[in-house]
């Protein structure tokens, strides 16, 4: 029976998936794993040990035999067209079956069951990937926890922290947003606050403390709403740049820990695209990335058949 292997290599973990690649055969096997991806990875840019530990990753786990499958690799890490056919060729030479690697923020629309998607990724940061007439890999945000990474994690708290600043520089008393941030980061007033989030120093330091954003904007927060809105507004304003660089789409799709979990964010992100992009629906994705990697494994099988 044909195999498939679907892998989705995050920044934290990687997971993989062993499937048929008819997914209607009642006989499939399947087999998945989810691993530290510093278990077999030391670090960003040397592809040529990436694929060494992929490999040994699979034959650890899945045997030599899942070297003939069709491999489909999302990876953090390929950030542009030329980082993902290097990986792809580092892989090649361990496997005899066809390979494809992508970055790991195109999951997202093959995952909802989209081909001329947008995929917007809304986690620990953010992202629009989409690939152009030519196959190239376009991207738009994604420049990281201090200077970009609007509606992620960390975006929402860095904007979070910048308006209740700035509410106090208007001679404001303290809302909702504040008092909720004053004590996610321990502090009991502004010039405290600037400090702890100064010094915190991470995009998983200042991620923790984004579900109070969306809990003062529950409690009718008008800082917290406008924050969220506005990070709605960038996140269409990625897709928007897409569009203006060529790249056809239908629809946009949205993955990712915070706009998964966060209805606020997901309105706020469907009513900026609806204004500004009126003919893309959005979806968000119910499943996890790593389905979008089978279902480009299960298309690069289907081509190597023909």
């Amino acid at each position: 029976m044909a195999q498939v292997v679907g892998i989705d290599v995050g920044g934290t973990k990687t997971h993989v998936v062993a499937d048929a690649s008819d997914p209607s055969d009642a006989r499939s096997a399947r087999a998945e794993i989810v691993v530290p991806s510093a278990a077999w990875r030391d670090g960003l840019g040397d592809f040529a040990a990436d694929a060494r530990g992929l490999t040994e990753l699979l034959v650890s786990n899945f045997g030599r035999g899942i070297f003939t499958a069709a491999i489909a690799v999302g990876a953090h890490g390929c950030e542009n067209t030329q980082q993902c056919l290097t990986l792809q060729l580092a892989i090649s030479e361990y496997v005899s079956g066809p390979v494809l690697v992508v970055n790991d923020s195109e999951l997202i629309a093959p995952a909802a069951g989209a081909r001329r998607a947008i995929g917007v990724v809304v986690g620990t940061g953010s992202i629009a990937t989409a690939r152009d007439a030519r196959g190239e890999l376009v991207t738009s945000g994604g420049w990281g926890w201090l200077l970009g990474d609007e509606g992620s994690a960390a975006g929402l708290v860095r904007e979070a922290t910048r308006a209740v600043l700035g509410d106090l520089d208007r001679g404001n008393a303290v809302d909702s947003l504040g008092r909720r941030l004053y004590a996610a980061f321990g502090v009991a007033n502004g010039d405290e606050l600037a400090l702890a989030v100064t010094d915190s120093g991470s995009a998983e330091a200042w991620g923790r403390a984004a579900p109070e954003v969306f809990a003062a904007a529950e409690d009718g927060s008008l800082l917290a709403l406008d924050v969220i809105t506005e990070a709605g507004t960038r996140l269409a304003g990625s897709v928007g740049r897409l569009l203006a660089r060529g790249i056809d789409a239908d629809t946009v799709v949205a993955g990712g820990s915070v706009i998964e979990r966060q209805p606020l964010l997901q309105e706020a992100f469907r009513t900026a695209l609806a204004h500004g992009s009126p003919a893309l629906p959005l979806t968000i994705l119910d499943r996890p990335p790593v389905h979008g990697a089978v279902s480009l494994a299960r298309r690069l099988a289907s081509a190597a058949g023909e």
